[in-house]
């Protein structure tokens, strides 16, 4: 059974946090965005993000060609096991004598330099998301249109918050596609179609984490811009006077 006394004290704290997230809130948009805005057209105009030429984004696979067959040799077809005197009939296995196949460097530097960056994506919408619904007022009966401003802000936070998750599926889906291609090229080795199917992977996708980060850049962009805008609905949806609402 929870005392009077300790009920007031968890209201109390759970009073604080909400002011935490509203004054933290419109911190965000009014200091914040602007420098992630900054931040990422920098980003966007140093390299690699300018790279015109993608060659530069192609990895060695350090799969070697096998040899061919010399003339006149036949190869083996049988094998036996250890202490076993049978003949089992057995297939070639491709290993790779070289080592591991490595993965993509110049890939790889920009997904880890944008895992970050989207993550703060998810964590700032998500506080906006708490920011705008704790100015949303009680239900009632007209003077709505303030408040329908706040659930059209709320749309535009939830979008893109969304997006960002799904930035980080994508990347990890890369990897997984491009360990089915490589293990195409161990297996046939001798079919440039495998060896090019992987560098055009890698080219698309240098292109969809650039577009990644301009869509970024965007939606911070957008996300200020809307906000700004309504700030003053988004803060007090309802006039005193319901009559304002009329002109």
């Amino acid at each position: 059974m929870v005392s009077s006394s300790e009920a007031k004290e968890a209201k109390a704290k759970v009073e604080d946090f909400k002011k935490t997230v509203t004054a933290e809130g419109e911190r965000l948009v009014k200091e914040v965005f602007p420098q992630r805005i900054l931040h990422l057209n920098d980003l966007l105009s140093k390299s690699p993000f300018t790279a015109t030429d993608l060659s530069q984004f192609h990895s060695s696979l350090n799969i070697p060609v096998p040899e061919p067959e010399r003339e006149g040799e036949q190869p083996a077809k049988r094998r036996r096991t250890s202490g076993d005197a049978a003949a089992v009939e057995g297939t070639p296995v491709m290993v790779l004598p070289s080592g591991a196949v490595p993965c993509n460097k110049a890939i790889t530097d920009i997904i880890e330099t944008l895992k970050p960056i989207i993550r703060q994506v998810m964590e700032e919408t998500n506080l906006l998301k708490m920011w705008v619904t704790y100015m949303i007022p009680k239900i009632e009966d007209g003077n709505n249109f303030g408040v329908s401003i706040q659930e059209d802000t709320l749309g535009e936070v939830s979008s893109a918050e969304s997006e960002a998750a799904t930035y980080f599926h994508e990347m990890s889906r890369y990897y997984s596609f491009r360990a089915k291609l490589v293990s195409k090229v161990a297996k046939y080795p001798h079919l440039d179609d495998y060896r090019r199917a992987v560098c055009e992977m890698d080219e698309k996708e240098f292109i969809s984490l650039r577009l990644t980060l301009v869509e970024i850049r965007n939606r911070y962009s957008t996300l200020h811009d809307v906000i700004s805008k309504n700030l003053e609905k988004i803060k007090k949806p309802r006039s005193i006077n319901s009559h304002d609402t009329m002109y």
